[in-house]
C-alpha cells in the first residue's frame, strides 16, 4: 500500500535490519500427519516499533488461547516484497499467511498461488468491510484472495499558526477542494515560505489514488486481468494540479516534488510550509516529532469533480495455495480482524482500518485526537480502483508511470508528453 517513511534515524536502522533477515517457508506442517501442534508461518510487513510490538502481541494472544494451531512470525520488508513473493511462490517456499497490498496480490491470485478464502472468513468479518474494499481482494469469478486490514489516504496538514499570520481561515467541513488547496496555498506564500510542500519523490501511487477524485481510472480492465489504458483530463487532473501550483503559482515549494516525505516534514515542522500533503500515517511521526508549541490539524479530505473520493488499496493477508494448512491459516486471519487486533495494529501504523468495529474502537481508543477524527473521515469514501486489478500495473508503475511523472514534476516534460509516454509504456508491455 506504500512504502512507509521515518524521521528518527532508528527506524530507517529498524528498515535496513529488517531487510536483512532470512524469510520463513510455507507449506508447513502437515497436521494429518503429525501428532504435535499445526504449525503455519506468518510473514509480516510491520517494521514500526509500536506496529511490531501489536503485531507480536496478536500472535502471542492466539498462540496462548490455542495449542494446537502455533502461528511463527517470521519478518518481510515492504521493500521486496513482490520480488520475495515471486521467489517464494515459483520455489515452493512461500509462508502460509502472507502480508502484502491489494493492488500487487491479484497478479498472484490470477497466477493460481492464493487461496479462496470465500469460505473461511467469518460472517462478522465479511459484513464489517464495505463491498467497494472487499471488490480490492476479489477476483472475477468472486474468489476472496485476501483479508483487507489497514488502509491509507492522502491528507492535507495544516500549520494553523501559519493560517493565523497571515489572516487566511483554516478549512472547515466535509472537504477540500483543489480549487480551495490552491487558492489557500498562493495566500499562504510569502517572504520566501511556501503554502504547501509534497514530497513526490515516489508520485505514483499518490497520483493514481488521488485521482479517483476526478473520476480519472486509467484502465478499463477485463475479467483476466488484461487492460486498457485509456488517459484522459480526469487522469491528468492531480498532476496538472500540481504542476501549477509549482510552476505558475510559485505557492508549492518544486524542490519538494524531487524529495521523499521525510525529507519535506522539517520543512513544515519548522514553518517554511504552511500546509503538508502526505499520507495519513505521517500524522504519527507529526506528532512525535513537532517542536513544543507547534499546532496543527489535519484538513478535510480532498476532494475533486467526483468528490473526495480516493482509491481503496489496503493491506492484505493471504493464504498461499500450496500451504497444507489453508484452513487453520485463515482462522488466524479472521482472529487477525477481530476489532481489538485491528485497531491495535492501525494505532501503531496510524492507518485507518478496514472494519467499522475497528474504526470504532480506534476512535474511542484516541478521543477522535491528534488528527484521528479527521483521518478516520478519510476512509468513508475509498474505493476500488481499475489498476488494482490490472495484472501488468506494478511493471508499469516502476517502469513508466513513476519516471515519467517524476520528469514532469520536474518541469523536464509536457503534460501533452505525459500522457502519450503513459500510454505507449502500457502499450509496451502490454
Amino acid at each position: 500500500m506504500r512504502r512507509k517513511i521515518s524521521v528518527a534515524v532508528g527506524a530507517v536502522a529498524i528498515i535496513g535490519m529488517m531487510s536483512g533477515c532470512a524469510f520463513g517457508g510455507g507449506g508447513t506442517t502437515d497436521s494429518s500427519s503429525n501428532d504435535g501442534p499445526v504449525e503455519i508461518t506468518f510473514q509480516s510487513l510491520a517494521y514500526q516499533d509500536s506496529t511490531v510490538a501489536a503485531t507480536k502481541e496478536i500472535v502471542d494472544s492466539w498462540n496462548a488461547d490455542n495449542p494446537d494451531i502455533q502461528v511463527k512470525l517470521t519478518q518481510g520488508s515492504w521493500d521486496n516484497v513482490h520480488d520475495q513473493l515471486v521467489t517464494q511462490f515459483q520455489g515452493g517456499t512461500a509462508p502460509d499467511v502472507i502480508q502484502d497490498e491489494s493492488s500487487d496480490i491479484l497478479g498472484f491470485a490470477n497466477q493460481g498461488y492464493l487461496a479462496d478464502l470465500s469460505d473461511h472468513l467469518s460472517d462478522d468479518v465479511k459484513s464489517s468491510v464495505s463491498d467497494d474494499v472487499w471488490k480490492t481482494v476479489s477476483t472475477a469469478d468472486g474468489k476472496i484472495v485476501a483479508a483487507p486490514t489497514l488502509l491509507q489516504t492522502y491528507v492535507v496538514y495544516a500549520n494553523t499558526d501559519a493560517f493565523a499570520a497571515a489572516g487566511v481561515e483554516v478549512p472547515t467541513g466535509d472537504e477540500l477542494t483543489w480549487d480551495q488547496l490552491q487558492d489557500i496555498s498562493k495566500k499562504l506564500t510569502a517572504d520566501g515560505k511556501f503554502g504547501v510542500g509534497w514530497g513526490l519523490k515516489q508520485p505514483t501511487a499518490a497520483i493514481m489514488n488521488t485521482a479517483l477524485g476526478f473520476d480519472g481510472t486509467f484502465f478499463d480492465v477485463e475479467d483476466d486481468g488484461t487492460a486498457k489504458i485509456d488517459i484522459g483530463d480526469d487522469e491528468l487532473a492531480v498532476p496538472k494540479y500540481v504542476h501549477d501550483m509549482a510552476y505558475e503559482d510559485a505557492s508549492l515549494d518544486p524542490i519538494t516534488l524531487t524529495q521523499s516525505g521525510s525529507d519535506v516534514l522539517p520543512g513544515f515542522l519548522g514553518g517554511t510550509y504552511a500546509m503538508y500533503v502526505g499520507g495519513n500515517f505521517l500524522a504519527q511521526q507529526i506528532s512525535e516529532s513537532a517542536p513544543e508549541g507547534f499546532n496543527w490539524k489535519v484538513l478535510p479530505p480532498l476532494a475533486g469533480s467526483a468528490g473526495p473520493v480516493q482509491a481503496a488499496n489496503p493491506q492484505t493477508l493471504s493464504v498461499a495455495a500450496e500451504s497444507k494448512n489453508v484452513e487453520a491459516s485463515a482462522k488466524f486471519i479472521d482472529y487477525f480482524m477481530s476489532a481489538d487486533n485491528l485497531a491495535s495494529v492501525a494505532e501503531g501504523d496510524w492507518l485507518i482500518p478496514s472494519t467499522d468495529a475497528a474504526r470504532t474502537a480506534v476512535e474511542t481508543n484516541t478521543n477522535g485526537e491528534n488528527g484521528w477524527k479527521e483521518l478516520l473521515a478519510t476512509g468513508e469514501d475509498l474505493t476500488g480502483a481499475p489498476f488494482q486489478k490490472a495484472t501488468n500495473y506494478p511493471q508499469w508503475k516502476d517502469q513508466y508511470a513513476t519516471p515519467l511523472l517524476q520528469q514532469y514534476f520536474a518541469n523536464s516534460i509536457t503534460l501533452d508528453e505525459l500522457k502519450q509516454k503513459l500510454t505507449e509504456g502500457w502499450s509496451s508491455i502490454g
